[in-house]
């Protein structure tokens, strides 16, 4: 008959396991380009916190305020922020600036209130977002944040027609000297965004490895990853790249204790070597600061990054 362990020969094993796995994983790919760059999504659970709260954890280079929802029909996103109370949210914005790091305004999202038509509707909203959260100071506008002006614009499209005019809503910005990222879905490429990606404006792109795409990155499987992280960064070679991922699927359970590490050795060693391979790697971009504080998960990432 078989011998059985007992419950402390069995937890002395798993610590043993985690010993070694943290020690391995504490070396570093050999070959990694690290940037330490991690982007989190803010403003979508009232229970995430506030901004500012985000930006002193220290883990993040760049928040992406979501999401400006409503536009291209003459109507216009007032502030809707899932709960979140406007009133702070200005000051949040210049503290987190103060501290060195990127605040942007992710237009889009998950919603059906906006498109762009027209080479008119994409003036419009330029317009309006240049007067209601960037530099302009038109009177009569309302700013939802007051006079703190995001540092920049983020494309999250997931609706809409590919014809739409992003493109011309991109160009529009640039001149005005406004900084553009996008975030799109893992397949490469995206046609909602291939248009505005091909005028080589945008400075970073975070591709979302996660979602219902056959291509995200769920429960350690690298299975079309790989390939479609390939195909963009070579597609947009000048552009930064970074590897969009959520911490909801990651693996790592809510509220985990001790070393959350040991639930990320799939990301650790099979996928980031092979990511942090490419000349335009960025870093890592986090679907979202609610699943994110609930999970420890940037924590473990951000030294990886």
């Amino acid at each position: 008959m078989a011998s059985r362990r007992c419950p402390r020969q069995v937890d002395v094993a798993l610590l043993a396991v985690a010993f070694v796995l943290i020690s391995g994983l504490a070396a570093g790919p050999a070959t990694a380009k690290q940037t330490n760059q991690v982007t989190v999504f803010w403003g979508r659970n009232k229970d995430e916190g506030s901004l500012r709260e985000a930006c002193d954890t220290g883990l993040y280079t760049t928040v992406i305020i979501s999401f400006y929802s409503v536009f291209g029909h003459g109507r216009y996103w007032r502030g809707d922020l899932s709960g979140h109370q406007l009133s702070g949210v200005g000051a949040d914005i210049k503290h987190c600036q103060s501290r060195g790091i990127l605040v942007l305004l992710s237009i889009g999202g998950g919603g059906h209130d906006y498109s762009l038509p027209s080479s008119q509707s994409a003036a419009d909203v330029a317009d309006n977002l240049w007067n209601a959260h960037l530099g302009g100071r038109r009177r009569g506008v309302y700013r939802p944040f007051g006079d703190a002006a995001v540092s920049g614009i983020d494309f999250y499209i997931d609706n809409g027609e590919a014809a739409d005019h992003y493109d011309e809503l991109a160009r529009r910005l640039a001149r005005k000297g406004v900084r553009l990222t996008a975030s799109p879905r893992c397949g490469c490429p995206d046609r909602r965004v291939d248009r505005a990606l091909q005028t080589g404006l945008f400075e970073r792109i975070h591709v979302r490895f996660y979602g219902d795409d056959k291509c995200s990155f769920k429960n350690g499987s690298t299975w079309g990853v790989v390939e479609e992280w390939n195909k963009w960064t070579a597609r947009y070679p000048k552009t930064e790249v970074y590897l969009g991922l959520a911490a909801a699927e990651s693996g790592v359970p809510d509220g985990a204790q001790g070393t959350i590490a040991v639930y990320l050795k799939y990301l650790y060693y099979l996928l980031l070597p092979e990511v942090q391979k490419a000349r335009n790697y960025g870093g890592v971009m986090v679907w979202d600061r609610y699943e994110d504080k609930k999970t420890g998960y940037s924590g473990v990432v951000k030294g990886w990054a």
